[in-house]
């Protein structure tokens, strides 16, 4: 039933009058406008969205006092929502169209289940449309062929006539080349939104908003949208480089940019943003090399985000245009090398044609005057006040530059423990722990993002259990750390005590001291002499629990928290190529770093990822083409660690003596697509096994190829690579350390002569792969991050840049290419969050290519974790989903990782409420109309206590869900 048609049913109900100024509305903003259907703005009334829920409320609910009382109270909580909802969009306009606020209505109405409400809503809506259509076509005959003159006004006041030619050639470029695109549509959109004196911003802003409106359609207006906002872009960035109001087309940048990028060194070096080395290249070759073209290959989120976290700004005024960007960090690496300009032209083709992107840090400060460019910071803490602080000072200085920060705990000693300089009693490890917090979130790296830090602790600690309640949003909050990730540090004893339902006995680390720096064997050895000793009365402080109890608190916590996260010490020690040097006593804020720690060296890694799906040709993956771009990008991450900039010495000298770098890659599950192949399959297995030992292979190559022309590292020499036991070899270590490990051998390569050249020649770099999280960098690459599967098929993606509408490109063109891509299916997809397994016109063979992340079984993931470890001397971060969780299911799945050989385990992940709104999509994206999918992470959620042969039942619990903008890791 229609609203109107409800509200004459309705009349004939007792009426309670229900005065819109009793509902209270929240205080808007002053200055806050409203361009109506006809052109003219007026001031924001949120009374006004008040009055018209309440009717749509009474008509759906009736006139009761009853009824009253709860619309009241609905209508005043919803009119504050979606007036927070605009009020967000301060930071890029003050005007509304009405249609935004009568979205943001609609939205609201959807997200609290007022479902009922919200369809006669949407029925009057419609209804109202078409007779305001029907209105329109009326008058069409009589009607001025010219509209009303519309003026922009400029940044100095300025009022000039809107300028219709290049706002249709500006739409025109943005439209041209991709199918499916309209430029009238945008066109149409636009004009909607535009009103007299509308400023230059909001003018550029309103065709960008109006392409992003259609991305649902049609995928590509995704590019539409990004061409508009480089137009927005090359404005802002051109007239401050050249001090004039300029602009300019696509099609004048093939020229201009030639141009600009002397101006832009120039300015750069003026500002104090770039080194003035910079100034000493070939600065006319290299604006040659410049291919103004790559600007078009960008989606909006990878732009966006750009736009808002990586180019270089003046007092808020951004400098860099895309390639002068990409340029800017090409030379930064290359300014070591002999011809710089060569090795700095083959960098800049390797970032801007998206077959490499280099990682965050880098990207931020490459060629600037402070060059830190690493991304992952391992460190050890000390059993002592000084060390202790002198960790959370290493801390601040290493986030301040963009740093993730992986710290170990285990060696300060537990809550009880002596203190023979007080004579009394530790705290234990906790509160130094709520310090650290603090201090990553004190530390926000200029604003760029949040300072992350994961805090490790061993598995026997004696602080483990308070260690597991850290993420708590319940209990003592003086030891809780809100902020900060947490990972379990897993010895192979403690999973082998889990299986034989044994005893596990916690102790302090001051009365076992050697226990952090032991590993397999020897660690299972000496655990059970301290075990021993504590049936002899010579331990003060242990514990002991089941080992089973343990286990499931520490699942049930990972579920319910989201923290700590499952890593295992041995496999990461007994595979380490540099067994010789030392220990790795944790891994990074993102779990693929395992590199070693002591009082003398902090670990650094320095990162990048191939992008794989620009490697996939015909179906098949292009090896000629990967072993160019591993090459590269090996000789870019060796260059990092010479070009550094290092805020402490331990870094600096831990990462000169040892070289490693993180070779990764994103893109995955694009791959997959590309070559029609279900993640859910052999196949997938078996690529993911076949691509990371090409991508081995070669990083492993280069590696030697770079030792040939700079020497091997200084720490070389005892080394498993000086053994000839590369990465594959080293699983037989780890298999006689544990006595069985079903993990797989197979090899396709001629490992043979590669063997013995890194024997004979030796290696440049100490580790050579991880695979990274790259949620930030696959976005600018406009592929899926690392080798994670699908999230969704249609959803709305959060960042520190705002919500973006997503949709999968290669469903939307298979459903064309069957003639099943249509508006039933679009509001199908919103209606199943994303998923095509309940559409029943959706073909079965579909279903199970794009299978989505909650729908398929983790076990698959685990599976082609494992054979990617056989190659990759780091580990990866690996996500774990769970649809419909319980104990059992979290039980099996981390004990399969473990007997599968892999290193380390990341985020589990959870289905939240919803994260497509099942009403409408249109102005839901980015910081103008803010509609975040939520963070269920609830540390109230109700958890079962097991039995005792039990495993525990999670199934109301609910772990960090994907893309929270506030989880830096996923940053």
């Amino acid at each position: 039933m229609s609203l109107s048609l409800e509200r004459e049913a309705a009349k004939t109900a007792p009426i309670i009058q229900l005065r819109p100024e009793s509902l209270a509305p929240p205080a808007t903003e002053p200055g806050m406008q409203i361009i109506r259907r006809n052109g003219t703005v007026s001031p924001f009334d949120a009374g006004k969205i008040s009055v018209a829920m309440t009717k749509a409320f009474l008509a759906v609910e009736g006139h009761t006092a009853a009824a009253s009382r709860r619309v009241h109270e609905a209508v005043e909580q919803l009119t504050g929502e979606i007036v927070g909802a605009l009020t967000r969009r301060m930071g890029e306009g003050r005007t509304f169209h009405i249609e935004d606020v009568q979205d943001q209505v609609e939205l609201a109405l959807m997200r609290s289940e007022h479902h009922k409400v919200a369809r006669a809503y949407v029925l009057y809506r419609d209804e109202r449309t078409k007779q305001r259509a029907e209105a329109e076509a009326a008058k069409a005959a009589t009607r001025p062929t010219a509209g009303p003159l519309l003026h922009v006004t400029l940044a100095n006041g300025t009022k000039v006539p809107l300028d219709h030619d290049r706002l249709n050639l500006i739409v025109g470029e943005a439209c041209a080349g991709l199918d499916g695109t309209d430029a009238s549509a945008v066109l149409a959109e636009t004009h909607r939104n535009l009103y007299d004196g509308i400023s230059q911003d909001e003018l550029a802003l309103a065709g960008i908003m109006a392409a992003r409106t259609l991305v649902e359609q049609e995928p590509n207006y995704a590019y539409v949208s990004a061409r508009l906002l480089l137009d927005r872009l090359r404005t802002e960035v051109l007239s401050f480089v050249h001090a004039v109001p300029t602009t300019a087309s696509q099609a004048d940048m093939a020229t201009r940019y030639a141009e600009y990028f002397p101006a832009y060194i120039k300015t750069g070096i003026k500002a104090e943003l770039l080194d003035t080395d910079l100034g000493r290249y070939d600065i006319k070759r290299l604006a040659a090399a410049l291919k103004p073209a790559r600007d078009l290959t960008f989606q909006f989120l990878g732009l966006q985000t750009l736009y808002d976290r990586y180019f270089l700004h003046s007092d808020g005024t951004r400098i860099e245009l895309p390639q002068a960007f990409f340029m800017r960090v090409a030379m930064g690496l290359a300014m070591r090398e002999i011809d710089r300009e060569a090795s700095a032209i083959e960098f800049y083709d390797l970032l801007s044609s998206f077959d490499f992107m280099a990682s965050t840090p880098t990207l931020f400060n490459s060629g600037t005057l402070r060059p830190q460019l690493s991304s992952c910071f391992l460190t050890t803490v000390a059993d002592d006040l000084d060390g202790i602080f002198k960790s959370v000072k290493d801390n601040a200085l290493l986030a301040k530059y963009s740093g993730g920060l992986g710290n170990d705990w285990t060696r300060v000693r537990g809550l009880g423990a002596h203190i023979k300089g007080t004579n009394g009693e530790s705290q234990g490890v906790v509160p130094f722990l709520k310090v650290a917090n603090d201090t990553a979130i004190a530390v926000n790296q200029g604003g760029k993002r949040k300072g992350a830090v994961c805090a490790y602790l061993e598995t026997w600690h004696i602080d483990i259990e308070e260690f597991l309640d850290l993420r708590k949003n319940t209990g003592d909050d003086r030891r809780r750390t809100h902020d900060m990730n947490t990972a379990n540090w897993v010895p192979d004893l403690f999973m082998q005590r889990v299986e034989a339902d044994g005893e596990w006995t916690l102790f302090s680390p001051d009365e076992t001291p050697d226990l952090h720096d032991l590993y397999g064997k020897p660690f299972a050895e000496r655990y059970a002499a301290y075990e021993a000793k504590t049936r002899r009365g010579e331990i003060r402080v242990f514990k002991q629990v089941r080992a089973t109890d343990l286990w499931r608190k520490m699942l049930t916590m990972l579920f319910e928290t989201g923290h700590p996260w499952i890593t295992f010490k041995d496999p990461c020690n007994l595979r380490s190529p540099q067994q010789h040097t030392g220990v790795i006593h944790s891994s990074n804020l993102c779990t693929e770093i395992t590199l070693n720690t002591s009082d003398d060296e902090v670990a650094v890694c320095n990162l990048g990822s191939v992008n794989l799906l620009n490697h996939i040709q015909d179906g098949r993956l292009n090896d000629i083409r990967l072993k160019r771009t591993v090459t590269t990008a090996m000789r870019m991450l060796d260059n990092v660690i010479d070009i550094n900039f290092y805020t402490i010495p331990e870094a600096r000298r831990s990462n000169l003596q040892h070289r490693p770098v993180g070779l990764g890659l994103m893109g995955f599950q694009d791959a997959l697509h590309a070559m029609r192949l279900a993640v859910t399959s052999d196949a997938a297995v078996a690529f993911a096994d076949a691509s990371m030992e090409a991508i081995s292979f070669h990083a492993i190559s280069a590696s030697v190829d770079l030792a040939a022309e700079r020497g091997r590292y200084p720490s070389f020499n005892g080394s498993l690579w000086s053994r000839g036991i590369l990465p594959i070899d080293s699983i037989e270590i780890l298999a006689e350390a544990r006595g069985e490990l079903a993990m797989d051998r197979s090899a396709t390569l001629n490992w043979g002569p590669l063997r013995e050249r890194v024997k004979s020649v030796g290696m440049r770099n100490s580790n050579v792969m991880a695979i990274a999280p790259t949620a930030t960098i696959s976005n600018i690459c406009g592929v899926a991050q690392s080798i994670e599967p699908a999230y969704q098929n249609l959803y709305v993606k959060s960042n520190m840049s705002g919500d973006f509408t997503v949709v999968n490109e290669f469903l939307v063109r298979d459903l064309k290419a069957r003639g099943l891509w249509d508006e039933v299916m679009v509001n199908d997809l919103k209606y199943f969050d994303g998923s095509v397994g309940s559409i029943d016109r959706v073909p079965d063979d579909l279903k199970a290519l794009y299978a989505t992340a909650f729908e398929i079984d983790s076990a698959w993931l685990i599976e082609a974790a494992a054979r990617r470890q056989k190659w990759i001397d780091q580990s990866q971060s690996l996500n774990l989903y769970i649809a419909n969780p319980s104990g059992k299911k979290l039980d099996a799945l981390y004990r399969l990782a473990w007997s599968r050989g892999l290193k380390t385990t990341y985020y589990l992940r959870s289905r939240s409420a919803t994260h497509v709104e099942k009403s409408t999509l249109k102005g839901t994206d980015g910081k103008l109309n803010s509609v975040s999918s939520t963070a269920m992470m609830s540390a109230n959620a109700p958890i079962i206590v097991p039995h005792a042969n039990t495993a525990p039942d999670l199934s109301g619990a609910l772990a960090c869900s994907i893309d929270n903008p506030e989880c830096e890791a996923c940053q």
